[in-house]
């Protein structure tokens, strides 16, 4: 578990409890996973975003997502660290879906498959 001072910070932007939800992350540049990624220019690594979006989704939930797997992953550009970015989420009966952006910048989108336990 990392340290608090080194966690993605979450700021809520927009909660609708149907369906939809966006929520903004910042890296701060002393996140342990930026030291080997890359040294002299560090980026976010994938995994540090991919868990931004499954805490966004477990913040919004109010309760673990129980992912089953990732469906499927692109990442389209870096996310350096410092920068603010946000997340878009859409829950299904099964999967949520998300999309990653910093600005106009898309950075990444994908969906999970997932158990959310209060579906028939």
């Amino acid at each position: 578990m990392l340290p608090r001072a080194c966690s993605p910070q979450f700021y809520i932007v927009t909660q609708d409890p149907t369906k939809t939800h966006a929520a903004t992350f910042r890296v701060p540049a002393q996140h342990p996973a930026l030291a080997g990624h890359f040294p002299g220019h560090p980026i976010v690594p994938g995994v540090v975003v991919l868990d931004a979006v499954i805490s966004a989704a477990e913040a919004w939930l109010g309760a673990g997502l129980g992912v089953d797997r990732l469906s499927f992953a692109k990442f389209l550009a870096p996310l350096n660290p410092d920068e603010t970015a946000q997340i878009d989420l859409v829950l299904g009966a099964s999967r949520l879906e998300f999309s990653v952006r910093c600005g106009s910048t898309a950075i990444a989108k994908g969906a999970f498959d997932c158990d959310r336990g209060d579906d028939p």
